[in-house]
C-alpha cells in the first residue's frame, strides 16, 4: 500500500472505531492542517485556535453558506468537535500534540451558522 492508501485506510478505520464523526471530517481537519503548514515559512506547531481559523477558511471556500450544514452532516456540531477529531488523530498516531494542548483550545471559538452566513453577506456587500 502507498502512504496515501495507508492514511485513507487508517482514517476510515478510526472513524468506524470511534463511531462519532464521518471520515470526511477527519480528512477535512488534516487538509486544513496541511494548508496551515503550507502557509508557514517553517513547519511547526499550530494552536487549536489557529487550526480552527484554517478550518473556517477552507469551509468558507469549499462550502460557503452550507459549511455548517456539511459539518453537521459529518457529526460536527461545534468547534469542540474539531478538537475531539484532532485528539482522535493524536491517539491514532497521525498527529502530535504539545503538553499544553488540550480540548479547551477548541471550545466555542465560533458558531458555524454565523461564521459562514457572515462570509456570504460580506461577499455581497
Amino acid at each position: 500500500m502507498t502512504a496515501h492508501a495507508d492514511l485513507v485506510h487508517t482514517v476510515r478505520n478510526l472513524a468506524t472505531h470511534r463511531g462519532v464523526y464521518r471520515p470526511e471530517a477527519y480528512f477535512f481537519v488534516l487538509e486544513s492542517l496541511e494548508n496551515a503548514m503550507e502557509d508557514m515559512t517553517q513547519r511547526g506547531h499550530i494552536s487549536g485556535e489557529g487550526l480552527l481559523d484554517w478550518i473556517k477558511q477552507l469551509g468558507q471556500q469549499r462550502y460557503g453558506v452550507m459549511a455548517g450544514d456539511v459539518f453537521n452532516a459529518w457529526g460536527v456540531n461545534g468547534t469542540i468537535d474539531f478538537g475531539r477529531i484532532v485528539f482522535h488523530l493524536v491517539d491514532a498516531g497521525l498527529l502530535k500534540k504539545r503538553e499544553q494542548d488540550g480540548l479547551s483550545d477548541f471550545i466555542d471559538k465560533f458558531d458555524f451558522q454565523e461564521a459562514f452566513a457572515l462570509k456570504v453577506c460580506e461577499e455581497r456587500g
